[in-house]
Formats: C-alpha cells, sequence, structure tokens
C-alpha cells in the first residue's frame, strides 16, 4: 500500500511511539530476516535506567504471559528487562498490533527448549535512548 503507516503508538509522543510492523513477519508470525527487530513504544520515561545499563553486553527481555482477561481487553505489554541475573523496568512496552509477534515468539522459545527471552539492544538515539527488541534471533 502507498500511505501505510508503521508502527507505533499513537498514545505517546512522535519521538517515543516505538516502531515495527506486521509487514517483517511470515503468515506464522516468524520473523522474515534476522535482523528484524520491534522498537519499544514509552521509553522516555525510563532514560535514567536506560542509561545505567546501555553498557551491558548480555540484555534479554523478561516478559511475562498475559492472562486471559489481559488478552480478552488486548491489554498493553509492558517489557522488562533481564541483566546479570536479575530483573529490572520495565523500559516501555510493544507498540500496539505488535502483541501477537511477541507472544508468539516467547512461545516459539518456550516450545524450542530455550529461555523464553527475546534479546535486547539499548540503542541511542536523537530522541533518547530506545530499546530494540532483536526478534530475528528468535527464528
Amino acid at each position: 500500500m502507498l500511505f501505510r503507516r508503521r508502527g507505533g503508538d499513537p498514545g505517546f509522543p512522535k519521538g517515543d511511539r516505538g516502531r515495527g510492523s506486521l509487514d517483517d513477519y511470515k503468515f506464522d508470525l516468524l520473523p522474515a530476516g534476522s535482523g528484524t527487530t520491534i522498537r519499544l513504544a514509552g521509553s522516555d520515561p525510563h532514560q535514567d535506567l536506560l542509561r545505567d545499563i546501555a553498557d551491558a553486553v548480555v540484555i534479554e527481555t523478561a516478559i511475562a504471559r498475559r492472562t486471559a482477561d489481559e488478552e480478552r481487553t488486548d491489554a498493553p505489554i509492558p517489557v522488562r528487562l533481564f541483566i546479570d541475573g536479575r530483573i529490572v523496568g520495565p523500559v516501555g512496552r510493544v507498540p500496539r498490533g505488535l502483541e501477537g509477534v511477541v507472544a508468539e515468539a516467547l512461545s516459539r522459545l518456550d516450545q524450542a527448549g530455550r529461555k523464553p527471552r527475546i534479546p535486547v539492544e539499548v540503542v541511542r538515539t536523537r530522541q533518547g535512548l530506545r530499546v530494540d527488541l532483536r526478534m530475528g534471533e528468535t527464528r
């Protein structure tokens, strides 16, 4: 489509809406490429925490499964991070419309016998620090 919106949560300021698209995934919500990422929305209030953890070597998500009630009401998915054996956060949330992609990735990792944690990268942008979920590494 010519005027397709590339994700983002309109409930946040323009520089903090997150980013991602369902176009980056195959029919079964498997990432189409190894470089596929989702940028979290709502990271502005967590800049101090992100500054403290930005230089960590291994950062992964610590996302709780949605309850049936949260699933039914389409509640946002807050993202916490697992760093050096401890959980910190939240540091943002999955942008609207991409919750199913993240839930499917966690299920896929769990079924494969791997830890249900998505690799993360903290990136510096002009708007501040942002969190990218490296979805392509969950294939």
